[in-house]
């Protein structure tokens, strides 16, 4: 087993593991712990009481968070040539068709969010094997496949994130970096989170938020209690 470092040791020493957190208190623990000398991701996982075997149950969608990322999206939009200049202005990194769609095929993936127009869709659909196991094949529930690339496109740069319930009935997300305030943290936290409960499936039964928890990239997971989301 490896050895923790000093400053990891000093971490996890803040840190009662057997505690739920309120989140407002788990946002400013997180930046408190976070051991990375760079401006780490806030990531929030929550675990569901779904099962993502179940067509109704599936849970995904988008939500944009007060505050951003922290992170610039690097924007992918398929799209015909007369909507090109439209999605250059709104802001897109990289912008074309067939010429993107065989680059994406020999494997670039230089990339964070893929918008298309539906008449693309049709070429896009065949890069499923690329995109699909990394998160970002466009989708018409996550507003990513639409006629208004450039509102897409918008979006996506002001801080509007998809999610979705992976097979383990996770949900995985970055609300922020331990740059921002932990009112921003917290801000962005009950953006999801209440994102999550109005998404919530007729069929779910049971608790629906079994447990939350929030990490940085470097730092160990703090529990929240359910009870403090707003």
């Amino acid at each position: 087993m490896a050895k923790l470092s000093k400053a990891r040791k000093a971490a996890v020493a803040k840190l009662d593991a057997t505690k739920q957190y309120a989140l407002g208190d788990a946002m400013s623990l997180v930046r408190e712990i976070n051991t990375a000398k760079f401006d780490a991701s806030v990531d929030v996982h929550v675990r569901m009481g779904l099962d993502p075997r179940k067509p109704d149950q599936a849970l995904r969608g988008t939500v944009t968070l007060p505050h951003g990322t922290g992170k610039t999206k690097r924007v992918l939009a398929f799209v015909t040539p007369d909507k090109e200049e439209e999605a250059i202005a709104a802001g897109a990194d990289f912008v074309g068709l067939d010429d993107l769609v065989a680059k994406v095929t020999g494997g670039w993936t230089d990339f964070d969010v893929v918008v298309a127009m539906p008449q693309t869709m049709a070429k896009v659909g065949r890069l499923g094997r690329v995109l699909g196991p990394r998160g970002l094949m466009p989708n018409p529930k996550t507003g990513t496949v639409t006629m208004d690339v450039a509102q897409a496109i918008t979006d996506v740069k002001g801080g509007k994130i998809a999610f979705r319930l992976d097979k383990f009935g996770i949900v995985h997300s970055s609300i922020g970096r331990v740059g921002f305030t932990p009112e921003q943290l917290t801000e962005n936290a009950n953006e999801l989170l209440g994102t999550l409960n109005r998404l919530k499936p007729a069929s779910a039964k049971g608790i629906y938020m079994k447990s939350v928890t929030v990490a940085s990239t470097m730092s160990p997971g703090i529990k929240v209690d359910p009870k403090t989301i707003a």
